[in-house]
C-alpha cells in the first residue's frame, strides 16, 4: 500500500508540473534560471499601464529591458549582495509593511466598511446610563459594574422613565442631570465605543438597549431620534469670555457692538484678531477649522454653526458656557462620493486601536475573524494538558517586574501546519516582554493574567504563521516581494559597478573626457550683474539704470540705495549661456545693456540684469563639464557592464512563447 501511494504521488506531481508548464511556460532564462510568462506579463502591464498594447515592437523593447534587468540581478546574486545584513533588514521591513494589508479578513473588513458607511449617512441623538469601570478592571470590578447596570435595567423594565433612572444610577456626571442625554453623534464613534455605536444605530427612536460594554464601562443606550448626517463646516469665531455667576452686561454690550460693526461691513478676521479672547484662534483671524457633529464643542455652538446657510454668513451673538460668540461660516465640505467615503472609512477602521476594556473594536473583529480562519486552515492543535501544567506553575511573581522564573520546558503547547510548533519555553520568552503582564496591578489574579497572555501568544503566533505562507497563498504578494528584492539588488549592483565608479575613478573619467575633446562646448556667454530690489521698491529701477549711465559703479549704487543699512538692493554676478534666460536673450549682448525688470510673484521682489562682459564659444574644461561628463561616463560604464554580462551569462529565449504574447 505504501509503495502504491508513493508511485501515485509521483505520477500526480508529474501531471501537475506538466499542467503548470503548459499554463505558465518559460519565456526566457538567464544562466538557466527561468522567467515565466506570468512574471513577464505582470511586470510588463504594471510598467506600461495603458500603453501595454502587446504589439510586437512594444514586447520586443520590454523583453530586451527585462533581460538586461535580470542579467544585473544575476550578477548581484553572484556578488552575494543578497547576504548584506542592511539589505536583508530593509527587505524584511518592507515585507512586514506589505504583509499587514494581507493579514486582515477582507470579507469581514468589507462588511465593516459598508456598515460604517451606511451609518455615516445618519446621525443619532442618544442618552445613556453609565456605570464606570477602571482602565484595567479586575474580575471583581467587572462583576460589581455589571450588577449595578443590571439593577438599573430592571428598574427601567419596571416602567420608570429613562430620565429618572439616569439621574438615580448613572455615573456620568456630565449627563446624569440631563436625563442621561449626550446629544447627536455620527459614525464612526471613537475607538473603544463600537458597541455603543452599534446599539445606538440598531435601536428604534424611543427604545433603549440591553447593557453594552465599552472602554469606559457598562451602558444602557436610548435612541431619542435620528436625522440625515450634516456635512462639516469650516468655521471661525469671535469670543468674549464671561465669568460664571457674575453679571455679563459689559461682555454682552461688547459682542453686540462687534456684531453691529460686522453688519456694517467690518472685517471679521481683523475684529477677531483684535478683540477675540480665545488665544488659540485670535491670531488666526478666529479660525477654528472644520466643525462636525462629533466635534468636542458644545451642542449650542454646533447648532449655530450649522444654521449658517452660505459661505461668509455670520451668526447673531449667542452664549455658551465660556462666553459670548459670533461664528462665521467659511466653507461647507462637500459630500463625498460613496467610493471615496468608503476608502476613507476603511483606512480609519484599519488604523483603529483595540478597545481598552478588552471588548472588540472594529479592527479587532476583523483580526479575530482572520485568526479563526488561520487556525482552521492551518489545522491548529493545542496540547490542553501541557497548557494546564504550565499555568499551574504561575505564581504572584508573574505580574511583577521582578519575575525571572524561567519556564524552560520544551514540551509542545500548540502547532500550526506541519512545521510551526511552539513550546512552554517559547511562551516564557513571549511573557518576558508582554505589556499585558507588566501593566497588571498587584491585586490581579496571576493565573488569569497568564491565560490572557497565552491567548495573545496564540494570536501572535497565528499571524506569524500566516505571514510565512503569504508567498504561497497570494501570487501578487510573491510578485511584489520579488520585485522589491530584485530592485534592491539592482540598485546596489549598479551603484558599485557604475555610479560609484563614475564618481570616484578620476583616471578613467579624465581618459573618457580626453577621448571626446569636442563634445563639451560652451555657447556664447554673458557675464551680468543681477540687481534685486525688495518688495515695494520697484520705482527705484529707473534711478539705478540712470546712475549706471552716469558712470556710477555697483558699489556706489549699493551705498546710495541701501543708505542706513536698509538692505533694499542686492547685486550678484552671474554667468549665462545663450538660451538659458529668456529675458536676457531678448536684448543685444553688449556691455551696459539692461534687461527689462521682472517681478517675482512669490517674493514680490523686482530684478533686472546689466551685461558686464561676453565670452566667445569654447571648449569646457573637465571641471566645468564634470556633471555632464560623469553622466556620460555612467552610460558608457553601464553599456560596457552589460556587454560583460551578456558574455558571462547564457540567455535563452523561447521564440514560440514570445510570439504567443503578440496581439
Amino acid at each position: 500500500m505504501s509503495f502504491r501511494l508513493s508511485i501515485l504521488t509521483i505520477l500526480i506531481f508529474g501531471i501537475l508540473q506538466s499542467a503548470t508548464a503548459q499554463n505558465d511556460p518559460v519565456l526566457f532564462s538567464v544562466q538557466n534560471k527561468p522567467v515565466h510568462v506570468s512574471e513577464f506579463d505582470y511586470i510588463y502591464k504594471k510598467t506600461n499601464g495603458e500603453k501595454a498594447d502587446y504589439s510586437q515592437k512594444s514586447l520586443e523593447e520590454y523583453l530586451d529591458l527585462y533581460i538586461k534587468f535580470k542579467l544585473k540581478v544575476q550578477r548581484a546574486r553572484d556578488m552575494q549582495l543578497d547576504t548584506i545584513p542592511a539589505l536583508i533588514k530593509e527587505l524584511s521591513g518592507y515585507r512586514r509593511q506589505l504583509a499587514n494589508s494581507y493579514l486582515v479578513d477582507k470579507e469581514v473588513t468589507e462588511k465593516l466598511v459598508e456598515e460604517a458607511y451606511q451609518r455615516s449617512l445618519e446621525e443619532v441623538d442618544i442618552s445613556h446610563i453609565m456605570i464606570k469601570m477602571p482602565a484595567n478592571p479586575q474580575p471583581a470590578d467587572t462583576l460589581m459594574a455589571y450588577q449595578k447596570i443590571m439593577k438599573a435595567k430592571a428598574v427601567l423594565d419596571s416602567g420608570k422613565s429613562f430620565d429618572a433612572v439616569a439621574s438615580e444610577f448613572s455615573e456620568d456626571d456630565n449627563s446624569k442631570n440631563k436625563g442621561g442625554r449626550l446629544g447627536f453623534f455620527g459614525a464612526i464613534f471613537r475607538p473603544g465605543f463600537y458597541e455603543m455605536e452599534s446599539a445606538a444605530y440598531r435601536l428604534q427612536p424611543g427604545k433603549y438597549s440591553s447593557p453594552v460594554r465599552t472602554a469606559a464601562g457598562y451602558h444602557i443606550i436610548k435612541l431619542n431620534s435620528k436625522r440625515p448626517a450634516r456635512n462639516e463646516v469650516e468655521t471661525a469665531h469671535i469670543l468674549i469670555r464671561t465669568e460664571k455667576g457674575k453679571n455679563d452686561d459689559q461682555q454682552a454690550a461688547t459682542i453686540d457692538s462687534l456684531y453691529n460693526v460686522l453688519k456694517n461691513g467690518g472685517d471679521f478676521e481683523k475684529l477677531a484678531g483684535q478683540f477675540s479672547q480665545h488665544q488659540q484662534t485670535a491670531a488666526k483671524g478666529g479660525y477654528i477649522g472644520f466643525v462636525s457633529t462629533n466635534s468636542p464643542v458644545e451642542e449650542s455652538f454646533k447648532d449655530e454653526v450649522f444654521k449658517l446657510k452660505a459661505d461668509n454668513d455670520f451668526s447673531k451673538p449667542f452664549r455658551s458656557s465660556v462666553g459670548w460668540h459670533i461664528v462665521r461660516r467659511i466653507s461647507l465640505k462637500p459630500a463625498e462620493a460613496p467610493e471615496i467615503a468608503k476608502r476613507r472609512l476603511q483606512t480609519k477602521i484599519q488604523n483603529s486601536a483595540k478597545g481598552k476594556a478588552g471588548k472588540s473594536s472594529r479592527q479587532e473583529l476583523a483580526k479575530q475573524a482572520m485568526i479563526t480562519k488561520i487556525k482552521k486552515d492551518a489545522r491548529f492543535k493545542e496540547n490542553v494538558n501541557t497548557k494546564a501544567s504550565m499555568l499551574a506553575k504561575i505564581d504572584s511573581s508573574y505580574i511583577s517586574h521582578r519575575w525571572k522564573k524561567d519556564l524552560t520546558d520544551k514540551s509542545e503547547l500548540f502547532s500550526f501546519g506541519n512545521n510551526m510548533k511552539y513550546t512552554v519555553a517559547d511562551f516564557n520568552e513571549f511573557s518576558k516582554t508582554s505589556s499585558t503582564r507588566l501593566r497588571r496591578n498587584r491585586n490581579a489574579d496571576p493565573k488569569m493574567v497568564a491565560t490572557t497572555v497565552y491567548e495573545e501568544f496564540v494570536d501572535d503566533s497565528a499571524l506569524k504563521y500566516e505571514e510565512s505562507q503569504l508567498e504561497n497563498k497570494y501570487p501578487e504578494f510573491k510578485s511584489l516581494m520579488r520585485e522589491y528584492e530584485e530592485g534592491i539588488l539592482l540598485f546596489e549592483a549598479t551603484k558599485l559597478q557604475v555610479w560609484d565608479k563614475a564618481s570616484t575613478d578620476s583616471v578613467g573619467l579624465a581618459a573618457f573626457y580626453a577621448s571626446n575633446p569636442n563634445k563639451y562646448q560652451w555657447k556664447e556667454r554673458a557675464v551680468v550683474d543681477l540687481y534685486t530690489l525688495r518688495s515695494g521698491n520697484e520705482s527705484k529701477v529707473k534711478d539705478i539704470v540712470m546712475m549706471l549711465g552716469t558712470g556710477n559703479t555697483p558699489e556706489d549704487i549699493l551705498k546710495v540705495v541701501n543708505e542706513g543699512d536698509k538692505q533694499i538692493l542686492s547685486i550678484q554676478e552671474k554667468e549665462y549661456e545663450r538660451g538659458r534666460d529668456e529675458n536676457l536673450d531678448r536684448i543685444e549682448w553688449k556691455k551696459g545693456a539692461a534687461t527689462s525688470a521682472l517681478k517675482n510673484n512669490r517674493t514680490r521682489s523686482t530684478s533686472f540684469m546689466i551685461v558686464k562682459d561676453t565670452k566667445a564659444p569654447g571648449v569646457k574644461t573637465l571641471d566645468e563639464a564634470r556633471g555632464y561628463v560623469i553622466a556620460d561616463y555612467q552610460d558608457f560604464l553601464e553599456k560596457k557592464w552589460l556587454e560583460e554580462l551578456r558574455a558571462a551569462y547564457k540567455v535563452e529565449t523561447n521564440d514560440d512563447v514570445f510570439k504567443s504574447l503578440i496581439k
